[in-house]
């Protein structure tokens, strides 16, 4: 089982920006599709950002434009970058990694491994 540890969440104000980092294994960053995916009080699980093995990425609607997901494979470490923050953003985020052969954004949340999630909070 994967050990994803999240960390980088925080407070911020409307249109700040943060960056979420996600340590995890070679053999994950190597083999699995990765993401991010949120969860709000009271919400469903959203899945936020996915990044495939060939490095191409997929993004919810309402983060397209203002968050960016990306791997530093020499460090194992996953990333979401995050700008233009509203407080529609407020929510856990949480790393996950999709069992191999799952390779798609929908399976975000649904299925596989995942971190204990860091709290973001967007409030003025």
């Amino acid at each position: 089982q994967a050990r994803l540890v999240e960390s980088g969440g925080g407070s911020v104000q409307p249109g700040g920006s943060l960056r979420l980092s996600c340590a995890a294994s070679r053999s994950d960053i190597e083999t699995r599709y990765m993401g991010w995916f949120r969860q709000a009080p009271g919400k469903e699980r959203e899945g936020v950002a996915g990044i495939d093995l060939d490095g191409s990425t997929t993004y919810a609607d309402s983060v397209k434009g203002r968050f960016t997901i990306s791997q530093d494979n020499a460090e194992n470490t996953l990333y979401l970058e995050m700008n233009r923050l509203s407080p529609e953003d407020t929510a856990i985020y949480y790393c996950t990694a999709l069992p191999v052969p799952y390779r798609a954004f929908w399976a975000l949340g649904r299925f596989g491994d995942w971190g204990q999630g860091t709290q973001v909070t967007v409030s003025s």
